[in-house]
């Protein structure tokens, strides 16, 4: 009798232990929220969380996860698994993110060399001109190309930008001449390289950390960037930061992407809850940089920063033959007919 007893126990323990094996998904699945939850990694390279980028895709977030009752959980990094777009790139490429933002002259490292069309300087006007050309056919065609030439391992989530450049150094610039010899943390290769070399300055490889010390230590002598991303890291308060001369040679374009192998992989409810989120993030993004471009700009003028304007046509003569020699190069010539066509 007793024998039968152990039996019983043990049939009826091992039965328990089961059902709580198999509680339909939840310790197994990605999340809490069942077997068909998903977890999406999305990263940016600013360490700032006053950063647009960061606001864009906090607003990914909050969609995605509020449209899917939780079913799509968003883990935003913010420079934590990686401060150069080279790394983010990587990562989408095998899995290690699944949305981040680039710029055009990081996804040339891909091979797909059409993009650089984005980074021609002066190749829009306003932010009236950037908006109709990257939410019309040209940023439609663009989508395409990226998708194919990558064979799906990028999918575009949607463009945002990363504002209008200005230059900045250690003099004003009143005229193009005044440039001559001054080194400048940019490109060093490429349309832009090209473009700052014919305006007389000296293009210097410099990582975005390390800036702030190379211009207060002399390494270099100016640089170029948005109001909002180079008055955030202090850089209008150094000796070769603090004279801005507003040139706005870029409307500066950014990808959203995502792992198109992975998103083909997402069921139809899940990839439609992400494109939706995706359009959210794009308008916060944009709202966020407009405005912080003239908060920061007053920031630089209160700590002293001089500013200055400039009569940029003589940079745009420049600039248009640079424009018409690339697009030849990469067979974009139709492309930059259409941007031109836009203004």
């Amino acid at each position: 009798m007793r024998k039968y007893l152990v039996l019983f126990a043990v049939l009826l323990l091992a039965g328990i232990l089961a059902a709580c094996g198999d509680d339909g998904g939840g310790e197994d699945s990605e999340s809490s929220g069942g077997e068909d939850s998903i977890k999406i990694v999305a990263a940016h390279n600013q360490t700032d969380p006053e950063n647009p980028y960061q606001d864009g895709l906090l607003a990914f977030k909050e969609a995605a996860e509020s449209e899917s009752d939780g079913q799509i959980e968003v883990e935003v990094h913010a420079g934590t698994i990686g401060t150069e777009e080279a790394e983010l790139v990587e990562k989408l490429k095998t899995g290690a993110a699944d949305v981040v933002l680039v710029s055009p002259g990081f996804m040339t490292s891909t091979g797909i060399d059409q993009v650089d069309l984005f980074a021609f300087p002066y190749l829009f006007d306003s932010y009236d001109h950037w908006e109709t050309v990257v939410n019309g056919e040209v940023g439609d065609e663009m989508a395409q190309i990226i998708n194919e030439e990558s064979n799906n391992d990028f999918k575009m989530l949607g463009y945002w930008t990363a504002g209008v450049r200005h230059y900045y150094g250690k003099e004003p610039v009143e005229e193009i001449g005044d440039l001559e010899g001054m080194t400048i943390r940019t490109q060093t290769s490429g349309v832009v390289s090209e473009f700052w070399e014919e305006v007389g300055t000296v293009p210097t490889s410099v990582a975005w950390g390390e800036l702030y010390q190379a211009l207060q230590q002399d390494v270099v002598d100016s640089a170029e960037n948005a109001y909002p991303y180079f008055v955030q890291q202090d850089h209008h308060q150094t000796e070769n930061g603090k004279y801005i001369t507003e040139t706005g040679h870029d409307y500066t374009t950014r990808f959203l992407l995502i792992n198109g192998n992975e998103f083909d992989n997402y069921t139809e409810e899940q990839q439609e809850i992400i494109m939706s989120a995706a359009e959210k993030s794009v308008e916060a993004e944009r709202e966020s940089l407009y405005s912080q471009e003239e908060e920061y700009k007053e920031i630089a003028k209160e700590d002293g920063a001089e500013i200055n304007e400039i009569d940029r046509q003589p940079f745009i003569d420049i600039a248009e033959p640079i424009q018409d020699k690339y697009a030849k190069e990469l067979g974009v010539e139709d492309l930059l007919e259409k941007i031109r066509e836009a203004k």
